[in-house]
């Protein structure tokens, strides 16, 4: 699979290249150059940014003019879609799997 994938809703876009600030995907209308749809983008680290950040960026989901921008990979190994869920049975699966001898 190629192309950029939604970081919103997780589906294709068409993009390809270099993502303009101006670029909102047709399904959901999200902003793609942003915060969430950087791979640097980490809700655990200082300013949510993995990169050292002068001044925090207030909304993640709002094109911005960041210097560090990289598309955030999406598409796993295999060509499944990454859009960060599981179905309950793989998820209780892997689970089930911790406690197995």
């Amino acid at each position: 699979m190629s192309g950029l994938i939604c970081w919103n809703c997780g589906r294709p876009t068409g993009l390809e290249g270099k993502i303009m600030r101006s670029d909102a995907c047709d399904k959901c209308l999200a902003d793609l150059r942003c915060c969430r749809g950087c791979r640097f983008f980490d809700p655990t680290a200082r300013s949510q940014c993995r990169e050292p950040i002068d001044a925090p960026i207030p909304n993640k989901e709002k094109s911005n003019f960041c210097d560090f921008f990289q598309v955030r990979a999406a598409v796993q190994a295999g060509g499944r879609i990454d859009r960060g869920e599981n179905s309950k049975n793989e998820r209780k699966k892997r689970f089930d799997d911790l406690f197995k001898d």
